[in-house]
């Protein structure tokens, strides 16, 4: 009976959720959007906590949020501690070296909850230099927009690495001046391809950097790693698949050492839920733009194997409401692991 306990035991749940611009009450984020007013920010803390509450997560990585202490209190209100938050570019920390206390600036942050342990914690701000490519009219593209997250946890004695990130959106990225003015007409559908083909090419030099992180990290160890966020391209797309590059195993077994697996593909249930597999509605089409993959480590037929993925969930209903009525306008996809004894 005891080794049944500590089989049921060892098993953890982790989310990601986008939580579309969760800010302080009374603060602009952007110079173009309103303020949250007390009773908007309640509203939509309660809504968040709502449809968080349903995953049961233990890890929750969080993409789009302005302030630490919005975070603190989502964190709480789902049964965490405000210390198990880890958001250090929108920081109201005075003493924080990245935003003095201001909280998040220009974009928003990442950042990760964890009931587990913190062993170490970094982030991702340069773009890896063999990853450095020169943006169409902008030139080289050498820091990340959003600063992945790196977050080494202790689960049931296993060091696991948890990498969060929200990738450039596939918006077209017009140029503008050094205040902010429009430097090219947004109706011209030449300038258009041109102003995409940018966002293209930021996206994949990210996509790339992380990849030489997961990389350097995965190569020849045998500490298991888990990647998830808001990836802005569906899980085939060739920016996902250059930070996984899980096609490879199929030529060379060996790649499996540094390859990431598309969780929702390696699920011991897999299959069950494919059908309302979306976390997101662009241009009226669902598709998966959420993901959460893991390395070799939790495959069930690898000899390295530690534990695997029990199933992938998606909490998408919300979507379906009336814009208005969404305090997020991305799904959260969950993932159970089991480790193994």
């Amino acid at each position: 009976m005891t080794n049944n306990n500590e089989s049921n035991h060892k098993q953890f749940y982790i989310a990601t959720a986008n939580l579309l611009n969760f800010a302080n009450p009374n603060r602009l984020y952007y110079p173009n959007a309103p303020a949250y007013t007390n009773h908007e920010y309640e509203h939509k803390l309660r809504g968040i906590t709502d449809l968080l509450s349903k995953a049961h997560a233990d890890i929750i990585a969080v993409q789009e949020v302005w302030d630490s202490e919005a975070l603190e209190a989502l964190a709480v209100s789902l049964g965490f501690k405000p210390e198990h938050v880890v958001i250090p570019l929108a920081s109201n920390d005075s003493v924080n070296s990245y935003t003095q206390g201001k909280g998040a600036q220009n974009t928003p942050a990442v950042g990760i909850i964890s009931r587990f342990a913190h062993l170490e914690t970094s982030l991702l701000e340069e773009i890896a230099p063999k990853a450095v490519i020169d943006i169409p009219d902008v030139g080289p593209y050498q820091r990340f927009n959003r600063p992945p997250l790196v977050l080494r946890v202790d689960a049931f004695g296993q060091p696991i690495t948890i990498i969060t990130a929200h990738l450039k959106s596939k918006r077209a990225f017009f140029l503008r001046d050094e205040a902010g003015n429009l430097l090219e007409d947004m109706d011209d559908p030449n300038i258009r391809i041109r102003a995409k083909l940018r966002s293209l090419c930021m996206r994949a030099a990210e996509a790339a950097s992380i990849r030489l992180s997961i990389i350097n990290r995965l190569q020849h160890t045998r500490e298991p790693l888990i990647l998830l966020g808001d990836m802005n391209d569906v899980t085939e797309s060739v920016t996902t698949q250059l930070m996984t590059e899980t096609g490879e195993v199929n030529y060379d077994k060996s790649m499996r050492d540094v390859a990431l697996f598309d969780a929702a593909r390696i699920q011991a249930r897999y299959g069950w839920m494919k059908d309302v597999a979306y976390t997101h509605i662009y241009q009226g089409m669902p598709e998966v733009i959420d993901q959460l993959f893991v390395s070799e480590e939790f495959l069930p037929d690898s000899k390295f194997s530690l534990g695997q993925v029990e199933r992938v969930d998606y909490f998408n209903d919300h979507l379906k409401w009336d814009y208005a009525d969404r305090v997020i306008d991305h799904g959260i996809i969950r993932a159970k692991i089991k480790l193994h004894n």
